[in-house]
C-alpha cells in the first residue's frame, strides 16, 4: 500500500549537525596489531557525515531540508557543498572555518557490510550557538539533531526548539556514556543503535526484555515522546513509556551499513511529520535502511522517494 496522498506535503527540516569527508576502505579482514596487510579492494573519497548523510536522505526523500553546520575552508569543503547544493539543501547557515579543516572519517568496510569508523571532528567541534540561533530564522518544521557536534551546540539547539514549540528528533550517535541527556529539552522522539543505546544506558539490547529495559532506562533520562532503537537486520523497537513494538526490517543484501542508521532517522523524522504515525514511520524508514545497506557508500547510497515508491509497489510492502 502505497502513502496516501495527504502525507505528500513538503515539510522544512532543519539539520543541526556534521559534515564530513569519508575515507572509505574496503577490506577483506581487518589486521593484527603490528600488522601489514596489502589489500586488493579499493578505497575512495566520498562525502559523508552524519548530518549531512540525513540532509541528503531528507532532501532526496522530498523534505524541504536546511542544514546547519561548519565545514573548514579546503578542497573537502568545496566538494561537499556542491553536492548539497546539487541536492537542493538550503546551504544559507553552513559557515565556513578558516582555523579548522573539514571533519574527516576514516571508515573500514568488511565483506560482509559491517563498518568500523573513526572521526576526526575538525570544524565539526567549532558550531556555535550564534550559528544555530541563525539557522532558526528558517522557521522549520522539525529540527533534527546528532551527536557528531558539541554537547554545547546540541543543548542549545533543543532550547531553542522548546520555545517555538518545535518538535526535536535525535539520531543519538555517536553516544558515550557520560552524555548530559539530561540537559537537553523536550523531544519528541530519540533513536539510538544498539551500540548507542548500550553507552547510554547500560543495557545491550539484544532481545525483547533487555530492549525494553534500555528503553525505560532513556525514558527517565531524557524528556522524549518516543525512543526508537534502531536493531540492524532485526529491525526497530518502539517504546512510548506505556507500549512497545517490535518492527521488523525487510529483507535485502547487505553491501555497507555505512549510513543506513542515518538514512533511517531521517526517513522516520519525515514520515512522522508528514503522518503523525510513529509506526506507520517506522515502517517507512526500514524500507529506506533496507535499501541503504543493498549499496556502497554514505550519500551514494541515500534512495529518492521515486526509488522508495518503486521498492514498496515491488514488494507490495503494506506500510
Amino acid at each position: 500500500m502505497l502513502r496516501k496522498s495527504k502525507y505528500n506535503m513538503k515539510k522544512r527540516v532543519l539539520v543541526v549537525s556534521s559534515a564530513n569527508m569519508d575515507f572509505v576502505m574496503k577490506v577483506q579482514k581487518l589486521p593484527e596489531a603490528g600488522q601489514t596487510i596489502v589489500e586488493s579492494r579499493s578505497y575512495n573519497y566520498v562525502p559523508g557525515g552524519k548530518g549531512a548523510n540525513a540532509a541528503v536522505s531528507l532532501a532526496r526523500l522530498g523534505g524541504d531540508c536546511i542544514f546547519c553546520c561548519r565545514l573548514g575552508s579546503d578542497t573537502h569543503a568545496k566538494r561537499l557543498k556542491e553536492l548539497y547544493v546539487d541536492n537542493h539543501i538550503d546551504v544559507r547557515f553552513i559557515k565556513h572555518d578558516r582555523l579548522h579543516p573539514t571533519g574527516l572519517a576514516s571508515i573500514i568496510v568488511e565483506e560482509n557490510g559491517d563498518n568500523r569508523i573513526i572521526v576526526y571532528p575538525g570544524a565539526n567541534r567549532e558550531l556555535s550557538s550564534d550559528d544555530i540561533e541563525d539557522a532558526f530564522t528558517c522557521l522549520p518544521d522539525a529540527v533534527f539533531i546528532q551527536f557528531e557536534i558539541p554537547d554545547s551546540a546540541v543543548i542549545v539547539a533543543t532550547q531553542f526548539a522548546k520555545r517555538r514549540n518545535i518538535p526535536v528528533f535525535i539520531d543519538a550517535g555517536p553516544a558515550r556514556p557520560d552524555y548530559p541527556l539530561d540537559k537537553l529539552s523536550r523531544l519528541e522522539v530519540i533513536s539510538p543503535n544498539e551500540t548507542e543505546c548500550f553507552a547510554l544506558t547500560g543495557v545491550l539490547p539484544n532481545n525483547s526484555e533487555n530492549c525494553l529495559r534500555a528503553a525505560s532506562i532513556l525514558m527517565q533520562k531524557v524528556d522524549t515522546k518516543y525512543v526508537v532503537i534502531k536493531l540492524g537486520g532485526r529491525g526497530a523497537y518502539i517504546h512510548d513509556g506505556k507500549y512497545s513494538q517490535l518492527v521488523p526490517t525487510y529483507e535485502g543484501e547487505v553491501v555497507d551499513t555505512t549510513a543506513a542508521g542515518d538514512a533511517f532517522s531521517a526517513a522516520l523524522t519525515l514520515e512522522y511529520l508528514k503522518s503523525g504515525d510513529i509506526l506507520h514511520s517506522v515502517k517507512y524508514a526500514n524500507v529506506v535502511g533496507t535499501m541503504v545497506v543493498g549499496k556502497a557508500g554514505a550519500s551514494t547510497s541515500l534512495p529518492t522517494e521515486a526509488e522508495v515508491d518503486e521498492f514498496i509497489r515491488s514488494r507490495r510492502i503494506a506500510l
